[in-house]
């Protein structure tokens, strides 16, 4: 038997909000994570803002950007365009200007006024009376001038009114209230009706120009020796130093730690247990008698000094980049001041850092969960604003894939409130959704995987997924070529025309790129080992480089990083488009600058032992060239006359492993002849 019982009654239906709209606004970019974490632009850059906005029907939407700094109270507001009418694509654009965070959102609402218009319009071209419809109009327009606080403006719109009424035929009328100005002051006045906001503000953060575009090089300051000295450096040997590294037009000059080194388990040479009295240590081991993160090793200088040092690298154009490594030698202050901000075994000994099966004794890493965490949080931030008080705005952070997300996102969200000026890159080669997270929550570049990637397929697949949204929003990486840890074996095997090669392809893929040198220049190969470590690395020993060898890259570095400062295209990202070349063992890219006026087109051989040749197919229109046009090679100076989209090219690796060409654009004057630009 089915027991029927008593009908439940149905529940009461959910009664939408007042303010219901008839309007959806979905798919809105740059969003990250549901406007969680900010994306990422630097000043002077004009935002792109694009949603998916749709109604039922047939209806015209207007739909508005609303952006603003933050903490400002007026939104500032300009209309969206209907880019793609079949997937209702709108676009908007804002720029941003100051450092800091900006926010925006999107409104829109079906507007009356413009549906007006396109029907009456419609129905005036098929010959149908539109008298009623022009009392809609006035309607309208009443109301807009009703709602308007101007006087001005809404004795204005009541003209309107009165040359409509008085127009000699309905074609003139429709004349005056399709007018420009009236449209304005429609669309300033007439009250939007169930306007559809979208449910998020999202935040921008805006940084200085060098997070998106910047050269770095990296060195030991203990190794740089002024004429004579072949003792430990000095700053004041790395002031000396400075030219030859602005020549070669490096804009960041990175550090590695400058702090006191300790003693306790010191490192020998090429990572030995066994340390000789003249070993200097590993920097990264930080610590001593001599002061920890707030205090620089006396051999190589005083804090005037190394004020003075940041200063005159200012004169150059370059920023002081310095290391941040939160770890610890047994030696460090901190260890006797806070012994609960470390591990300890069972047997009360503190735990030494360990990445098995690589053991790091001269190093205690920092428990960020410790028992006192807030204070060690608040004084490891200090740390940084400690050194941005004496001058220093980029920050290189050891490892930060090792320390919680929670820690960093504090502590760059603290001294980018204080200086947003400040430049973060995150050394963590990580698995990728971490590498992205730490970009989240603040680092504004990051370490990548191109330092491993070589073929051409690995390279397009790498960068084509880095420069899409929506990771190009948030995650910028700095294509190092080689560090003091890594020796790559496409430079340990290819010599010098690998140097050169990998050169080529960070300065022209990455608008952020950097090397280690003089290891870099002087194409630096032996190993440990068959490892990625350099033999007798500079990280366990002073160095004494020749950096005035005849075979020094020196010279090709100088050639290729003044042509990524004269051709805005390579100073960005998202503009990188792979070409088809019909060689597997080259490659090619194009990147064009936003106002299509810089074109630079790269083909590289990645073979650094052989001669490679193949047809390269180059839509020439795509970059503003005609049928015949010149490419100029900026590497060697040879300018080439080209045909059409397929073009042969050839690479001799010993020669030059690549062509950084600048298509040439035909000039008429008025005189009649042509020249090339």
């Amino acid at each position: 038997m089915v027991d029927v019982g008593l009908r439940k009654p149905k529940n009461e239906p959910q009664v939408p909000a007042a303010d219901w709209s008839r309007v959806v606004i979905e798919g809105v970019t740059p969003e990250v994570d549901g406007g969680k974490y900010p994306a990422k632009r630097v000043r002077g850059d004009v935002v792109t803002v694009s949603a998916n906005i749709h109604a039922d029907g047939h209806n015209v939407l207007t739909c508005v950007l609303a952006s603003r700094k933050k903490g400002k109270n007026d939104w500032l507001e300009t209309r969206m365009q209907l880019v793609q009418p079949g997937l209702d694509l709108y676009e908007g654009q804002f720029t941003v200007d100051k450092l800091g965070i900006y926010e925006f959102t999107i409104h829109c609402w079906i507007d009356r006024f413009a549906n007006w218009k396109r029907d009456t319009a419609k129905k005036l071209a098929a010959g149908q009376e539109i008298a009623v419809e022009l009392e809609e109009l006035y309607t309208l327009i009443q109301s807009a001038a009703g709602a308007s606080v101007d006087e001005l403006e809404a004795g204005t719109l009541l003209k309107c009114i009165n040359d409509i009424r008085n127009a000699p035929d309905p074609e003139t009328a429709l004349s005056i209230a399709t007018q420009a100005r009236l449209d304005n002051l429609m669309h300033d006045h007439l009250p939007r009706l169930r306007v559809c906001q979208y449910d998020k503000i999202l935040p921008v953060i805006v940084e200085p120009e060098r997070a998106q575009y910047s050269t770095w090089y990296e060195l030991f300051p203990r190794s740089v020796h002024a004429a004579g000295n072949e003792q430990h450096g000095t700053f004041k040997d790395v002031v000396a130093h400075l030219p030859y590294v602005a020549q070669m037009g490096f804009d960041v000059l990175y550090l590695p730690p400058i702090h006191p080194i300790g003693n306790a388990h010191r490192k020998g040479k090429n990572n030995s247990l066994k340390c000789e009295p003249s070993d200097p240590g590993s920097p990264w081991a930080i610590g001593s008698e001599h002061g920890g993160h707030k205090s620089l090793h006396p051999q190589l200088g005083t804090m005037e000094e190394f004020e003075e040092l940041v200063a005159a690298a200012k004169v150059y154009g370059i920023d002081i980049a310095m290391d941040i490594a939160f770890q610890c030698s047994p030696d460090h202050p901190y260890v006797k001041e806070h012994p609960d901000w470390f591990y300890h075994r069972p047997d009360g000994s503190i735990r030494y850092a360990e990445n098995p099966p690589k053991k790091y004794e001269d190093i205690y890493p920092i428990d960020f969960e410790s028992s006192d965490w807030q204070h060690l949080w608040r004084e490891l931030t200090d740390v940084v604003l400690f050194w941005v008080e004496h001058g220093v705005r980029i920050f290189r952070v050891d490892n930060p894939h090792t320390k919680p997300f929670a820690f960093w996102q504090y502590l760059i969200d603290d001294v980018k409130s204080a200086r947003p000026d400040a430049i973060f890159l995150s050394e963590a080669f990580a698995r990728p959704k971490i590498m992205y997270h730490l970009a989240k929550v603040g680092f504004s570049q990051s370490y990548s995987y191109f330092t491993w990637r070589n073929h051409k397929e690995d390279i397009t697949a790498y960068l084509t997924e880095l420069y899409k949204p929506p990771l190009v929003d948030y995650f910028r990486p700095n294509l190092f070529v080689n560090t003091p840890d890594i020796l790559p074996e496409f430079l340990q095997f290819g010599g010098r025309p690998a140097h050169m090669i990998r050169l080529v392809l960070a300065a022209t893929l990455g608008a952020n790129y950097g090397v280690y040198g003089p290891a870099f220049e002087l194409c630096a190969s032996d190993s440990t080992g068959g490892t990625e470590e350099y033999h007798d690395s500079e990280k366990y020993e002073i160095k004494h480089w020749q950096i005035d060898r005849q075979d020094s890259l020196a010279p090709f570095i100088t050639r290729v990083n003044k042509i990524r400062k004269d051709n805005r295209a390579l100073q960005q990202n998202r503009n990188l488009k792979f070409l088809q070349i019909d060689n597997g063992d080259m490659i090619a890219y194009a990147k064009t600058s936003s106002d299509g006026l810089n074109a630079i087109v790269t083909v590289v051989n990645l073979d650094p032992h052989n001669t490679q040749a193949g047809t390269l197919h180059l839509p020439a229109a795509d970059f503003g060239a005609e049928n015949t046009y010149q490419v100029h090679d900026l590497i060697t100076g040879m300018r080439f006359l080209w045909n059409g989209e397929a073009n042969y090219v050839k690479l001799e690796p010993n020669v030059s492993p690549a062509f950084v060409f600048k298509i040439l654009k035909k000039i008429r004057t008025e005189r009649d002849f042509d020249y090339f630009v």
